[in-house]
């Protein structure tokens, strides 16, 4: 045998430098991913989310009522509006519209003259604890602030308080990390298992030598895709079925809403992530440029959807980024059907981003379908 060569060596390393310049997709991966990771970490993620939007429901519009409202934007973690009725608060909740509604009794001024503490009720969308907590925690420095502008005979019993905050936990009353947790992991689960199976999809037919036999075949792209997808949506529901059982077993998790319309739902969201991996192995020309593409996907969803920060704590971009993946309006679609029963009225404004989503996708891995082995 020769011995080692220092001219064979640096001809091995020029050949492999050639083929890595030439896997241009690869290239790119390895500078978008960590570039990606650090904007998202650096500017989207933020654990103390302010700004959260509070509906406001009072009835006189009196000045103790102003001052109270005036303290609450003042402190940087309620954004309020104006609403009219219950039934107008109850919606936004449901929704996600509003993260909490502030209560004033009638009479309230004339409560506080009287030194009666009236109190103010303000309901909290508990279904993500970290979301209201230091919102929740602000209000004994609104407290202060409203005590401080009282008249000077009411600032001489400091002993009595004006007024105080009742605040009822909507959804979650124990407030109880894993009921957030849990249903988010529902859906990051499908995510993870449904998108990497079909982003291998055609690439590996390509490399197994077997796609000459799909091509053969008398078959549209559309029909291809489908037939990809199909199958692996009762794989989904299969998970699904496991871990709704599990969760509620394991974990307590509620089933408030209506089983039936969720399982549709999910149907609609594992099939948008399968349309999305097979769009992958469209343009990817191996497995390993496929899951590449599939990595740099997941972060964003991992990241963007609400699973592990407050989707409200977001700057304003990475909020209408976010609202462009799929797994961000499951998440809500998950949590807002275990947790607060919600029904298609209240699901509706996320389920067409998702079949939106579905439909554009397909159409864009049908057009890069390549129908020959060029």
């Amino acid at each position: 045998m020769n011995r080692f060569s220092f001219a064979r060596l640096i001809a091995l390393l020029r050949k492999e430098t050639i083929q890595v310049m030439r896997d241009s997709m690869t290239l790119r991966m390895i500078i978008a991913i960590p570039i990606m990771q650090l904007f998202l970490f650096g500017y989207a993620i933020n654990s103390d989310p302010k700004h959260l939007p509070a509906g406001l429901l009072s009835v006189d519009a009196s000045k103790y009522e102003r001052t109270i409202a005036a303290a609450l934007n003042n402190s940087g973690y309620y954004n309020l509006q104006q609403i009219r009725t219950e039934q107008e608060a109850d919606e936004g909740l449901a929704r996600g519209d509003l993260m909490f509604v502030v209560e004033i009794p009638p009479g309230f001024d004339r409560a506080v003259d009287r030194g009666e503490n009236p109190s103010v009720l303000i309901d909290a969308d508990a279904t993500d604890p970290s979301a209201i907590g230091n919102a929740v925690s602000a209000l004994n420095s609104v407290l202060a602030d409203f005590n401080r502008d009282l008249p000077p005979i009411h600032q001489a019993l400091p002993q009595t308080p004006a007024t105080n905050f009742v605040v009822h936990a909507r959804y979650n009353p124990e407030q109880l990390t894993v009921l957030n947790i849990v249903p988010g992991l529902i859906v990051i689960v499908l995510t993870f298992s449904t998108l990497f199976v079909t982003t291998l999809a055609i690439t590996r037919e390509r490399e197994r030598g077997t796609m000459e036999n799909l091509l053969a075949m008398p078959v549209r792209p559309i029909e291809v895709m489908i037939a990809k997808i199909i199958p692996y949506v009762f794989i989904g529901y299969v998970q699904v079925g496991l871990i709704l059982v599990a969760s509620v077993v394991f974990f307590d998790l509620p089933v408030r809403g209506s089983l039936p319309l969720l399982l549709g739902a999910l149907g609609l969201f594992i099939a948008s992530n399968l349309a999305l991996g097979v769009t992958f192995s469209t343009i990817a020309s191996n497995q390993m440029q496929a899951v590449q593409l599939a990595q740099f996907t997941l972060m964003p969803s991992f990241m963007l959807s609400g699973f592990m920060f407050p989707f409200r704590g977001m700057p304003v971009w990475a909020q209408v980024f976010g609202n462009l993946i799929p797994t961000t309006h499951a998440m809500r679609i998950v949590r807002g059907m275990l947790l607060k029963g919600n029904g298609w009225n209240e699901i509706a404004s996320d389920v067409w981003p998702m079949a939106a989503f579905t439909v554009a996708v397909i159409v864009f891995a049908v057009w890069r379908y390549r129908e020959t082995l060029d």
